[in-house]
């Protein structure tokens, strides 16, 4: 945490590596250790052992420490019924009756109802010439199209994106969101079982693998949250570059061409997921020199190996990394974001990103670069605002 790690990312990774090397010790809130693998070299291990380091929250050392209020609870979890909280057999049961689910998505479909999502957002503030797109765009966006696809009705929209944003950001609300997102879930499962429709989580229920309700509403919690703040960052951050990196201002006098690149560039240089918790050490071991005991937690950090100078030769401060999609932006190995969750996240991203720059082809930074703040999260890299400024234009809605 600090103002340098949410103003001066680049430097931060460089002293840690400097003073640590790849892998830095590090305290959570209330002195809680644990080790940060900023790497890439060593994150590619960590993340492609599940055998040394699996993830398994029953092996961490310091549950004893925990207290019950502990604000970073949601996101370590404990060993329950879902994808992300199992392991071995159990989790590739979970993991083969989530991925069915997405796999059922139809992109062309998805790019219509995003499309669509984004045209009424726009609407409305498209006549009044200025905006502020985080709040107005870049979160909604993704979660109403999400919503939609999983089954939620638009009605549960804004207690979706309040609840899950307080949980992301690891603050004093985040278990009062984690509680107030899985009583939305509970929900949506009953209803689901007693009317089935054409979504996602009603494909889940319908899978022939046998779960638990639990399992339903906690893998119902995985994918949206998963899905929704990083896909909403990977808008707001692409858009911010597009905006200020003359690399990429084609975008914004309608060459589409580098909307992917900017996007990818995102990926690698502001990753919307900075860090993941995480593996724990099944045995004592070694990594990078340091002793790593068994039970210790091991942070995983995304961005810091994305900047690792080791694992890239220098591109030039001219030219983006085009087709390099070797970054940890999804992570790594077992337990990586499911490759159907990986295109639907791209799809509602650069289509959100297209309407808007077709809709707002002058679209302009509002304040000073160096003035533009980002949420507090350690996890989650995302603007706070993002103000803009364009001509005013007639909604859509209204032709």
């Amino acid at each position: 945490m600090g103002p340098r790690f949410h103003t001066d990312l680049e430097a931060v990774y460089r002293d840690m590596r400097r003073d640590h090397g790849p892998v830095v010790p590090v305290t959570l809130p209330g002195d809680v250790p644990a080790w940060l693998v900023i790497g890439y070299r060593e994150l590619h291990h960590v993340t492609g052992d599940p055998v040394l380091f699996p993830r398994d929250q029953g092996l961490w050392n310091q549950w004893k420490n925990l207290p019950e209020d502990w604000p970073l609870r949601p996101m370590i979890g404990t060993p329950q019924p879902s994808v992300y909280f199992t392991v071995g057999e159990e989790h590739r049961r979970h993991l083969a009756m989530v991925q069915h689910a997405l796999e059922g998505v139809n992109h062309v479909e998805l790019r219509g109802t995003t499309e669509e999502i984004a045209d009424r957002l726009i609407d409305s503030f498209c006549g009044v010439g200025e905006s502020e797109i985080v709040s107005a765009y870049a979160k909604p966006l993704p979660l109403l199209t999400l919503a939609r696809i999983l089954g939620f009705p638009d009605s549960d929209g804004p207690e979706l994106i309040r609840s899950l944003t307080d949980m992301a950001d690891g603050g004093p609300h985040a278990l009062a969101g984690f509680e107030h997102a899985l009583s939305l879930m509970r929900r949506l499962v009953a209803r689901k079982h007693a009317a089935p429709g054409a979504d996602v989580l009603s494909a889940m229920l319908a899978h022939p693998a046998e779960f638990t309700d639990e399992a339903y509403v906690l893998n119902l919690m995985a994918v949206t949250s998963a899905g929704f703040l990083p896909t909403a960052d990977w808008i707001g951050n692409s858009v911010r570059l597009m905006l200020t990196d003359d690399r990429f201002a084609a975008s914004l006098s309608g060459g589409r061409h580098t909307v992917p690149e900017a996007m990818n560039e995102v990926l690698w240089e502001d990753t919307p997921t900075q860090i993941l918790a995480g593996r724990w050490a099944a045995r004592d071991t070694r990594l990078a020199g340091r002793a790593v005991a068994r039970g210790d937690l091991l942070l995983l950090g995304l961005a810091g190996a994305n900047r690792d100078p080791a694992a890239h030769a220098p591109h030039g401060a001219d030219r983006p990394r085009e087709r390099n999609f070797a970054h940890f932006a999804f992570s790594h190995g077992e337990y990586q974001c499911p490759f159907p969750a990986q295109e639907i996240a791209e799809v509602i991203a650069r289509t959100g990103i297209e309407v808007l720059l077709d809709r707002l082809p002058d679209l302009d930074l509002a304040v000073a670069p160096r003035t533009l703040a980002r949420r507090p999260s350690p996890f989650l890299r995302g603007m706070t605002v993002l103000p803009v400024r364009f001509a005013p234009t007639p909604p859509y809605g209204g032709r």
